[in-house]
């Protein structure tokens, strides 16, 4: 994939700076994006209007040759580096090396990511180089709009996420329930058991991920509490699952809402409103509307139904307390924002939609789809069945 960049040439000639420059791993989404390398440690990502340059170890140079986009690969032991780190150690050796490949270049002056090292950005002011902190977020927004090929990345790892949903859901359908718990195969079935399930999903279909969310009852009150503990029958357990693809980086994202027993008429109400607010913000999603109209929507049909939202009372810690949802791609949070600030949104913009209602005293009920914006609405990439009861 070659990403189109014309937004940073855009951002450097206005300043009058020669390229953008970025030192950290592949797990920095934006090293990824600009450099098309995947590597561990640090290493330096020199981006002009002209071409990309990479500066690596002598460990990642024959496969950074062959795997980054960049026009030329240099390493570190063409500066002197092993000798320039006996004298000075190996911080000040790199950053010595960095302002000689810099030099290599023809480069004087550099915009980086606002998080860029601080010793290496004063080490190569210290040689000359001026060095800029980049806070407009330029790349972020870049990466926002998803090439046709980045789509098909999310697109599989949503496909294997719905797979590790299903086993998930099949886990809570094949329990019993035993004083109000649910048992599996004679254990207590726990939001452990039912996360260890999914992340062996996930690997069977080339993802993995850090952590997931398997929340009952009260737990599930919390958004962001991952859940612990024994699962109890007719209480809502929301299960939110966010993969990366292993191969491609790109994520997916999740969620539905199951009940194993019998639901309460809150549960019931809440969990139809919940789904009727997500269709009511699909159907607000298309190029021109704004995140914020299509939060709107999602708060609108719960403040008519008389529950709290963020937008009607800012302080509120039940009802529905979050964003209606957010971009996805290399970071499972990024641009463009669904919220009450979200900008325009555009054909290849990535989002989530997650209406969710939350109280301590019922539990927690969220559904998420994840959708592209096209030139004319948006694809779902999401078919996995809205289903409360299983």
């Amino acid at each position: 994939m070659e990403p189109d960049l014309s937004l940073l040439d855009e951002y450097l000639a206005d300043r009058g700076l020669d390229g953008y420059l970025v030192n950290a791993a592949s797990t920095d989404s934006t090293q990824r994006y600009v450099s098309g390398f995947d590597a561990p440690d640090p290493f330096v990502t020199l981006y002009t209007p002209e071409r990309t340059s990479l500066l690596v170890s002598s460990l990642e140079y024959g496969r950074a040759k062959k795997e980054s986009r960049a026009d030329r690969v240099a390493r570190l032991v063409e500066y002197d580096y092993r000798e320039l780190a006996a004298e000075h150690g190996s911080a000040e050796a790199t950053a010595r090396a960095v302002a000689a490949f810099l030099d290599d270049e023809g480069v004087e002056s550099v915009a980086t990511p606002d998080r860029f090292p601080l010793g290496p950005a004063d080490t190569l002011r210290e040689r000359g180089v001026t060095v800029e902190p980049e806070t407009e977020d330029v790349v972020t927004e870049i990466r926002a709009t998803k090439t046709d090929e980045e789509v098909e990345h999310v697109r599989n790892a949503q496909d294997a996420n719905e797979a590790a949903m299903r086993a998930a859901e099949t886990l809570l359908a094949d329990a019993d329930v035993r004083d109000g718990t649910l048992v599996y195969e004679g254990d207590s079935l726990t939001a452990e058991r039912v996360k260890e399930e999914i992340e062996l999903t996930l690997l069977r279909h080339g993802c993995a991920l850090d952590e997931t969310i398997v929340a009952c009852g009260a737990d599930a009150a919390d958004p962001h509490n991952r859940g612990s503990g024994p699962l109890r029958a007719d209480e809502p357990v929301i299960v939110d699952i966010f993969p990366r693809s292993k191969e491609t980086k790109y994520h997916a994202d999740m969620t539905r809402t199951f009940l194993k027993g019998d639901a309460s008429e809150t549960v019931r109400e809440w969990f139809e409103l919940t789904d009727e607010a997500r269709t009511a913000a699909l159907d607000a999603v298309e190029p021109g509307a704004t995140g914020a109209d299509v939060h709107g929507a999602v708060c609108d049909v719960y403040e008519e139904a008389g529950h709290p939202t963020l937008r009607s009372d800012p302080t509120t810690e039940t009802g529905f307390i979050h964003s209606t949802g957010h971009g996805v791609g290399l970071d499972v949070h990024e641009r463009p924002r669904v919220s009450l600030d979200g900008g325009e949104l555009k054909p290849g913009h990535v989002i989530t939609i997650e209406p969710g209602l939350y109280d301590p005293e019922v539990g927690g009920v969220r559904i998420e789809d994840i959708v592209v914006v096209t030139e004319d609405g948006y694809e779902n990439l999401t078919s996995y069945p809205v289903e409360l009861v299983v």
